[in-house]
């Protein structure tokens, strides 16, 4: 027995892990390419570094620190390149309509888009440790080397400074003894735009923690926007010219490995040796650089001119569980189902942007947003359309934006999971079928949607059950009653809601809702529900869409790759995620 089980737990690990790779098989490909740009960056700048003949005279001072700071300065300066283009909006937009007709495994990298910002964040933390230990150690190396009073090699290095005045011939920043090493730092550009720039990222990486961000969103806006302040000294750090390699023309008279043993001879009549001559190493940060800030100013000022267009608001509507919904006019406004916009609003804050999914259709002549009260920002923009009616405050708009919601009507079958106000890129999917099946034309892919709805109280399904009413009653007059099934599973009850429920289990209507789909108490069981879909559906591809919290997204995506054939020809589940 012990044997069978070993041999199914490695069969269904071997299942879970051939069904991940095959969903995520370009991710995983660009995520390696990724990696290997960077160990390869690292690897060709520390040989560089630590075997070039003009920095031999710089190594004699500061050893292989030398080569690990320059290394990881390289991987520095392509990681900046590559923080910012995750976060274009317009950009992924454009790139996710471009590839529409894409296979959707095309288009998964897309979706991860924040994941990837986050990585190169991170790795953009590991090789700012590398290069400013390294540094340490670098200004330790000078600081013992200008103070050496023994006639070694780098003591007469760092001593050229003293001897010559033209500008070419210093070696040693720390150009003499009584120089401490933070005078040294404070006092050069290098020093100072690099402990600028890490306090700036140490404060955006801090304030960007989950629980942070979710608690404190204005305090992770507002910190995050120390970027701007991270790339201007990233684009003069290297202006200093600290780390100097040997000249052309000096290797030519002083050559090194020629030299270098002979230099208490340097200049003497006797002596075809010459003292050698340095340069600093020419900035290099700004052209990585360069292109992504073009690009992001691009998006900015796109953003920008989108949001002054004039807003309209058509209706307000207070919903229970204390919702806001917003429907609004914008000229020139176009949307597809499960899109996002951004909202401003002067009267709240001036420079807070928050995104919001749309609950409309494409279909209809506005847009909608349901707002949740869900910190401070949100609770002002509340009260101020409670409390003020005329005039009404002004709202700004930036979007909409692609989502990987878009691709639902691609898949045979769809799987739409909602918690709590999660739930509203589905409201405008399930309103977009509903205008679909109005038109006798209609023409749609998907045969089945299966609807589960998570929430902590009964008032939270208010809102969304006129729409669900409609569509039960449009269903069943075109007769296609098995179309939509749809769960909705309250996950925080008292005995007395429970009690009159059971007791009312009998009636037409749920005692709840007033839906004829009957409210479930608790949390579904997935892996019932998923083995259901998969032998109900053993040859579909079956899309399943979350906008919900990550334990939940755990849950959904191990089922998903849980009950998917490693045959293409059978059932595949492909787990998509709201992410903002």
């Amino acid at each position: 027995r012990e044997t069978v089980s070993r041999i199914q737990i490695a069969s269904n690990l071997y299942l879970t892990m051939g069904n991940w790779l095959v969903d995520h098989w370009l991710s995983v490909l660009i995520l390696v390419a990724w990696l290997g740009l960077n160990i390869f960056l690292f690897v060709y700048a520390f040989l560089i570094y630590e075997k070039a003949d003009k920095y031999f005279y710089t190594r004699e001072i500061l050893g292989t620190a030398l080569a690990f700071a320059r290394a990881s300065a390289l991987c520095l300066n392509c990681n900046s390149m590559l923080i910012l283009i995750p976060v274009c909006r317009n950009l992924l937009s454009f790139l996710r309509g471009t590839c529409s007709f894409c296979n959707h495994t095309l288009r998964k990298p897309l979706d991860h888009n924040l994941t990837f910002h986050k990585l190169v964040a991170y790795m953009i933390c590991v090789f700012t440790a590398i290069h400013i230990i390294a540094h340490l150690f670098n200004f330790e190396h000078y600081s013992r080397s200008q103070q050496a009073m023994d006639g070694s090699l780098a003591s007469v290095l760092s001593s050229l400074s003293r001897h010559e005045k033209e500008s070419n011939s210093w070696l040693n920043p720390i150009q003499s003894p009584n120089m401490t090493v933070i005078y040294a730092t404070f006092t050069s550009i290098a020093g100072l735009t690099g402990v600028i720039l890490t306090i700036a990222l140490i404060l955006m990486v801090t304030s960007a923690v989950e629980f942070i961000r979710r608690n404190y969103f204005e305090l992770f806006w507002y910190t995050h926007h120390l970027f701007i302040i991270y790339i201007i000294c990233l684009a003069l750090h290297g202006m200093g010219g600290i780390v100097r390699a040997q000249t052309e023309d000096s290797m030519g008279e002083s050559h090194p490995y020629n030299c270098s043993k002979s230099f208490h001879e340097w200049d003497k009549y006797v002596s075809s040796c010459r003292r050698p001559h340095f340069e600093g190493h020419p900035p290099e940060s700004w052209k990585w650089i360069l292109a992504p800030i073009a690009l992001y100013i691009f998006e900015r000022i796109l953003r920008f001119y989108r949001s002054q267009q004039r807003v309209v608001i058509t209706k307000v509507v207070m919903h229970p569980s204390n919702v806001l919904e917003l429907q609004m006019r914008k000229r020139g406004f176009s949307m597809e189902v499960g899109q996002y916009i951004f909202v401003n609003c002067p009267s709240v804050s001036l420079l807070e942007w928050h995104p919001f999914t749309l609950t409309s259709a494409p279909e209809e002549d506005f847009f909608s947003i349901h707002i949740r009260s869900a910190g401070d920002w949100t609770e002002n923009l509340i009260r101020a359309f409670e409390h003020q009616h005329s005039p009404m405050p002004r709202i700004q708009v930036d979007g909409p934006f692609g989502t990987v919601s878009e691709d639902v009507f691609q898949f045979e079958v769809a799987v739409l999971v909602g918690a709590g106000i999660g739930v509203t890129p589905f409201a405008s999917i399930l309103k977009s079928i509903w205008y679909k099946f109005q038109r006798a034309d209609h023409k749609l892919k998907t045969q089945k949607i299966y609807f589960y709805w998570i929430c902590r109280e009964t008032g939270a399904f208010a809102w969304f059950n006129n729409l669900l009413s409609s569509l039960e009653q449009e269903m069943e007059e075109l007769g296609k009653i098995g179309f939509l099934n749809y769960r909705l599973f309250l996950t925080g009850w008292d005995s007395n809601i429970a009690g009159h429920a059971a007791l009312n289990f009998d009636k037409a209507t749920d005692i709840l809702t007033g839906l004829k789909q009957k409210t479930s108490f608790g949390r579904p069981m997935w892996d019932n529900e998923f083995s259901t879909i998969a032998t109900a559906y053993p040859k579909s591809v079956v899309g399943v869409f979350l906008c919900g919290p990550q334990t939940l997204a755990k849950s959904l995506s191990k089922c998903c790759h849980r009950y998917s054939s490693l045959d293409p020809r059978k059932v595949q589940f492909y787990f998509n995620k709201e992410i903002f």
